[in-house]
């Protein structure tokens, strides 16, 4: 199971005030998959205003990315400038 982790008080707005829990999920489609469908919106959220580190590796496009069964998952607000 992966854990997932997240500073972001919006992640926590969908999550009822969580911020860590874990996730069935072999890659990191079927997590944002399960995040919406556990909390009605976070999935489309981390999809568009995320990015996502796998065991300290950031990834800003981790679609297929593999999740171990011991990974964690950290929610990181993409940084947006100009």
């Amino acid at each position: 199971m992966a854990h997932v982790v997240s500073i972001s008080e919006r992640v926590r707005g969908f999550t009822g005030g969580l911020g860590a829990f874990d996730v069935e999920a072999n890659t990191v489609g079927r997590l944002i998959a399960e995040l919406e469908h556990r909390f009605p919106g976070l999935g489309a959220h981390v999809e568009k205003n995320m990015a996502i580190a796998i065991d300290g590796e950031i990834f800003q496009d981790a679609f297929a990315a593999p999740l171990g069964a011991r990974s964690e998952v950290v929610l990181i607000p993409k940084i947006s400038g100009g």
